[in-house]
């Protein structure tokens, strides 16, 4: 089933501002609340459908890359989750949790690490034959010294004075209760009093990783490799993020590129179109003979098969499409002039024929 557009499912622009899509966000979802729509599975999955949406056009993190790469960014595969438990943790964010007699509990601090692109430039023949190719990203890493607690070793974080561990404080506002978060845990529910000197609290340090990643014979330019845990570490045992690899082919010298085919020209002299010849002709293979007929023009094309790029699916290889271009030379040796004078005669006599002429002017009446 295609999933459809984020934006279109919370009926916003894709410029939309933050304050906006909570708004649209807020309408929708009590609109198809299963509250309020008991028994009815249509709903249930709009709400869902909403939920997921505004998960990720509400992370800055995740909206830019749902924006970069679509639903094959954020989907199931690429580790996304909308981060709500349950119907609970959506309203808890508004304030809605005793709108429907419902008792609200802290939203987990656990987090999915961010997913980092990496573009790297090779060359065509490294696209021809594929390459393993060594990378060093910088990223943030787990702190190996408080284990990702953010806490001094020996210490570790304390549950809020404030909201009670809940990561949040209630305001009475008429027959409402409004839950905000707590501005002093920031939501965490988790103040830590000794911060890791390693990591300054933060449960994460920023480090080199060096790995080495397969590119597969057939990429092109904007080709994406997803290198799936490589990305930056979860916040408080979150799961990692994933590493996206965009594929940039260098200009070629020789070759043009059009999806598996290759294009290029070759040189040939005026003695080797008009009697037809032998040449060899440079693919990214080696050389490769090429018969040129007697009484080939200019801009000629010859195919020569499955000397192009392999397919990126493996299903075969295109073709190589060679151009003659015919060759003027600047200078002439005296006996080259010679030869080409006698020629010209000879085609001026040719050229002139009175049967010649008629032929000609058959052509154009």
């Amino acid at each position: 089933m295609v999933k459809r557009d984020y934006y279109e499912i919370l009926g916003i622009s894709r410029t939309a501002g933050e304050s906006e899509i909570k708004k649209a966000y807020r309408a929708l979802a009590v609109k198809y609340h299963p509250d309020k729509n008991p028994g009815d599975p249509h709903a249930e999955e709009r709400f869902k459908e909403c939920a997921e949406a505004y998960a990720v056009l509400s992370d800055p993190q995740k909206r830019s890359a749902y924006d970069r790469f679509g639903h094959s960014a954020v989907g199931a595969g690429a580790g996304f989750d909308p981060g709500f438990g349950n119907i609970e943790d959506i309203f808890d964010m508004f304030g809605f949790g005793d709108m429907f007699g419902r008792r609200t509990r802290r939203r987990s601090s656990v987090q999915r690490g961010a997913d980092l692109r990496y573009d790297i430039e090779i060359t065509l023949e490294d696209a021809a034959e594929g390459k393993d190719e060594k990378l060093n990203i910088p990223r943030l890493e787990t702190c190996e010294t408080c284990e990702g607690s953010g806490a001094e070793s020996g210490t570790h974080p304390e549950d809020c004075m404030t909201c009670g561990g809940s990561g949040q404080t209630t305001y009475q506002q008429g027959f409402f209760s409004v839950m905000r978060t707590c501005a002093n845990c920031g939501g965490k529910g988790k103040v830590i009093r000794n911060p890791c000197r390693t990591c300054r609290g933060q449960g994460r340090v920023e480090k080199e990783k060096s790995l080495e990643i397969k590119i597969p014979a057939g990429v092109d330019t904007g080709s994406r490799l997803r290198v799936s845990g490589e990305g930056e570490s979860g916040v408080n045992g979150g799961p990692p993020g994933d590493l996206f690899v965009v594929i940039h082919i260098k200009e070629h010298e020789m070759f043009e590129r059009q999806g598996a085919n290759l294009y290029s020209a070759v040189p040939v002299t005026f003695a080797q179109a008009a009697l037809g010849a032998e040449i060899n002709v440079k693919t990214l293979d080696g050389e490769e003979e090429l018969k040129i007929p007697a009484g080939t023009q200019t801009g000629t094309v010859f195919r020569i098969k499955s000397k192009g790029l392999p397919a990126l699916d493996g299903r075969g290889r295109g073709d190589l499409f060679v151009a003659v271009t015919l060759i003027t030379p600047k200078t002439l040796t005296k006996e080259q002039r010679k030869l080409l004078e006698q020629l010209a005669e000879i085609e001026d006599t040719e050229f002139n024929d009175e049967s010649f002429m008629d032929k000609v002017r058959n052509i154009f009446s």
